[in-house]
């Protein structure tokens, strides 16, 4: 997606390389199929990349992938999800009473890196995929 794609040119790296995570994160999403996306771009408040599940009915996206920017110098990502479309294991999100576009999310801070919150984070996305299309 060409809007996502130059956001992504333009961003600068920072020690905490959320740009890397954001990267990851895309890619993984941009391999399930039958999906397409949205993305909002607010900035000095975040750009939110939205995909969305080509049979969903109920709702408009499966999560939201926000790249925070209150500080363009140091971003950090919030990926969050409906309540019902995952599960949360480790406990690692947190819940946002009507956070979700009004509904009650889960959601994930990302303020650096990290391998393995980043691979706990692809399950859920692929999770909320697969219950996206129900």
């Amino acid at each position: 997606m060409k809007k996502v794609d130059d956001f992504i040119n333009n961003w600068v790296e920072t020690d905490s390389k959320t740009k890397q995570a954001f990267i990851e994160i895309y890619g993984h999403l941009k391999k399930l199929e039958d999906i397409s996306f949205d993305f909002k771009a607010r900035p000095k408040v975040s750009f939110s990349l939205r995909p969305r599940h080509n049979s969903q009915k109920k709702r408009s996206l499966f999560a939201m992938v926000d790249v925070i920017d209150d500080d363009p110098k140091d971003r950090w990502l919030s990926i969050c999800f409906y309540g019902e479309m995952i599960t949360d294991p480790d406990e690692a999100g947190d819940l946002i009473p009507e956070g979700l576009l009004g509904e009650d999310g889960y959601c994930f801070d990302l303020y650096e890196y990290n391998n393995a919150e980043l691979e706990y984070l692809k399950q859920r996305l692929t999770q909320a995929h697969k219950n996206a299309r129900e």
